[in-house]
């Protein structure tokens, strides 16, 4: 093998895996199930798993660095409320989505400057941000909020068809995530942003004494999770047109889980969106599965994503090996 051929496995080859089990669990899947093997769905993992694929992009850039952002699946449940308690009151949606992304913004920046500048684990930090956004979603309302405003029916409700696919459609939900994921490429492979992130991650202390803008990109870094989570969370209420404090419950935990068996190392410095994407549609065609299955209970989708993270751990613990050798 070429030393071209090596250096390219070595960077690419958690990738190559993830994309390789995807193929393989979807085909499995459409051999058992014929019905699978319709176009719609196929891009049903995309409508169903909208706001994973969301706050996952976001929490990728996070595990690069080296953190962990535990606040994500809180900021969808009080995204969420806050949203169907706004538009109850008569608050033009125009006027909601903006200030839920604003409040995300908000909510990333306060965790990385509490992460960066008072030196509190990621871990640590971020569970406090957990707490803290599900107790306000239960402060604004104990019960579910429903959504009747016409502009967020109107967006949940409308199909988009697809061309070159017979009754095929999307929603404009949908489009959010693969949009992010383009902008998260864009951010990750051709920008200073993106270079540092992978610097901090490698080695942090080295990245500072080269001159990087260590602090502020890690705050920025928590900033963007916090976004796509905001982002996630309007997603997330558009989709079932109400609002409470229990949604997206463990959706951190399947967001990890994704950016893991995508490829990206916990450690940070390793990985990339890409692969996350491909562990997003893992999870969901794991998930159609187990719908089309009818007789196996919900938690096999746990434990079949726990195998592939144990996997996936030590796919990239081989790859380390081999490289320090």
């Amino acid at each position: 093998m070429t030393q071209h051929a090596k250096r390219f496995l070595r960077q690419y080859g958690s990738l190559l895996i993830t994309f390789a089990v995807f193929v393989l669990v979807y085909f499995v899947g459409s051999r058992l199930y014929p019905t699978m093997q319709k176009p719609q769905v196929f891009f049903n993992l995309f409508i169903n798993d909208s706001s994973l694929l969301l706050v996952s992009i976001g929490m990728t850039l996070v595990i690069l660095t080296g953190g962990i952002d535990l606040s994500v699946g809180g900021v969808i449940a009080l995204v969420s409320t806050a949203s169907a308690a706004l538009l109850q009151g008569g608050v033009s949606p125009f006027l909601v989505i903006p200030m839920m992304i604003a409040l995300g913004i908000l909510l990333g920046t306060m965790m990385g400057w509490i992460i960066q500048d008072l030196k509190v684990q990621p871990f640590i930090a971020t569970l406090m941000g957990l707490f803290f956004t599900r107790g306000m979603a239960y402060i604004i309302s104990l019960t579910s909020l429903p959504i009747k405003d016409q502009v967020y029916k109107t967006i949940a409700l409308t199909p988009i068809y697809l061309p070159f696919f017979h009754k095929t459609y999307i929603y404009v939900t949908t489009l959010v995530g693969p949009i992010m994921l383009l902008v998260a490429i864009y951010l990750s492979f051709f920008t200073r942003f993106g270079r540092t992130i992978y610097a901090i991650g490698s080695n942090e202390q080295s990245a500072m004494l080269m001159g990087l803008p260590v602090r502020r990109t890690k705050i920025m870094v928590y900033a963007f999770s916090g976004f796509c989570s905001a982002l996630g969370g309007i997603v997330f209420s558009m989709s079932l047109l109400a609002g409470y404090g229990q949604f997206a419950s463990g959706m951190e935990l399947d967001s990890i889980a994704a950016v893991v068996i995508g490829g990206t190392a916990l450690t940070g410095g390793i990985g990339n969106v890409l692969g996350t994407l491909f562990g997003v549609l893992i999870h969901g065609t794991i998930v159609s599965v187990l719908q089309f299955n009818g007789t196996l209970s919900s938690w096999w989708t746990r434990i079949g994503i726990g195998i592939l993270t144990l996997l996936a751990i030590g796919v990239q613990s081989l790859f380390y090996i081999r490289k320090k050798n």
